[in-house]
């Protein structure tokens, strides 16, 4: 599936998929274009870590109710967040997990997420960029109609979970 950019990004591509193997979920985002310009975050420990989206990351939002959803959050960097949130932007929790097994190389990163989510359930993937320039782009299946980027409104929550 393609990702779209929140503004005008010509020069790069995201494409994102997800399959399921039981309980485990594996996301696979696919950076392509001209990637000279991603800042790609060093290897790190792989580590629960709050704020990843302040660099290039790649976030799945996945509903397991009719107002709640989770968010997770996958760094090049194989650090990681995983949240539930009771409904938009309120009552957010760290989603109790086994730390996702996240691989990065030949720009394209691979999550494997143990998650127990319903085959149908609401799904959206997205990415945040960070450029060399010191910008952002937000790249999702879908964008809210608004002035700025949230992947937090159920609308862009638009595939399903296989």
């Amino acid at each position: 599936m393609k990702l779209l950019p929140f503004d005008d990004c010509e020069d790069l591509q995201i494409d994102a998929d997800v399959h399921r193997s039981g309980e485990r979920l594996i996301f696979t985002y696919k950076l392509s274009g001209d990637i000279a310009d991603v800042v790609i975050p060093a290897p790190a420990m792989p580590d629960r870590i709050d704020g990843l989206w302040q660099a290039t990351c790649f976030e799945a939002f996945v509903s397991i109710g009719k107002t709640s959803y989770v968010e997770l959050n996958f760094s090049p960097s194989g650090q990681w967040a995983a949240y539930r949130f009771i409904n938009y932007r309120h009552g957010v929790s760290e989603l109790d997990i086994r730390p996702p097994e996240i691989t990065f190389g030949g720009n394209r990163l691979t999550a494997v997420v143990e998650l127990a989510a319903h085959a149908g359930a609401a799904l959206g993937l997205t990415a945040v960029i960070e450029h060399r320039s010191g910008t952002r782009s937000y790249w999702a299946l879908a964008h809210p109609n608004s002035n700025r980027p949230d992947f937090h409104v159920r609308d862009c929550f638009v595939a399903k979970l296989p």
